[in-house]
């Protein structure tokens, strides 16, 4: 079996809009809520034995969602980094945006810039954003980050979405119906159980049968 000394998750975070409205709230108070589970789950990475997370923020694709949404994703976006960097900094945490960035408003890229600048120091956590991400493209281009070990994804849907592709390889996934917003440390340390009760066999034979 393969070892590894860091330990990479990636969390497909599906469900912000569809929590506004059954709330009967604007997708806006979705994407909030949303950013809100973003905090808490970087917060409490580290402590369940996290040293990679790269979240999925808005894929290539989502730019065919209705324009005001896209735009206020991309100002509370800017607005989150803009606030955020110096607490993450603080514990610990590298942050680094993936995808591209041509098509990301100037404020947008400024803001990436100076949080990837003002985190570069972090040891603790290895946190990435994707942000006008697409896998295929990543994969094109050899753009691509280490091997993910636990695939997470909420909201209910069960399919990668062209999230990266080639690093989930052998990920072992774990899908549940709690929205995005909902997403919390009883969560996340459901899905980290289940993930070490699982057998990585990397195409080779089940432990009990390896000896």
């Amino acid at each position: 079996m393969k070892q590894s000394t860091s330990f990479h998750v990636a969390i497909v975070m599906d469900g912000n809009g569809r929590w506004a409205t059954r709330r009967g709230l604007p997708r806006a108070a979705g994407h909030r809520a949303g950013a809100e589970a973003v905090r808490r789950v970087v917060r409490i990475a580290p402590g369940c034995g996290i040293t990679a997370l790269t979240l999925y923020a808005f894929s290539s694709d989502n730019w065919t969602r209705p324009a005001a949404e896209v735009s206020t994703l991309m100002r509370l976006f800017a607005r989150h980094l803009r606030t955020e960097t110096a607490e993450l900094a603080a514990q610990g945490v590298k942050l680094t945006v993936i995808g591209r960035r041509d098509r990301l408003p100037h404020s947008l890229v400024t803001a990436i810039a100076a949080a990837e600048h003002g985190t570069a120091g972090g040891t603790r956590l290895d946190l990435r954003i994707a942000v006008d991400y697409s896998g295929r493209a990543a994969i094109r281009a050899g753009d691509l980050l280490p091997d993910v070990d636990l695939l997470i994804r909420t909201g209910g849907e069960q399919r990668l979405s062209d999230f990266l592709l080639w690093e989930c390889a052998y990920a072992e996934l774990w899908f549940t119906e709690r929205m995005w917003p909902d997403f919390g440390a009883a969560h996340l340390a459901a899905a980290i159980h289940e993930f070490h009760s699982r057998d990585r066999r990397f195409g080779g034979l089940p432990t009990r049968e390896a000896v």
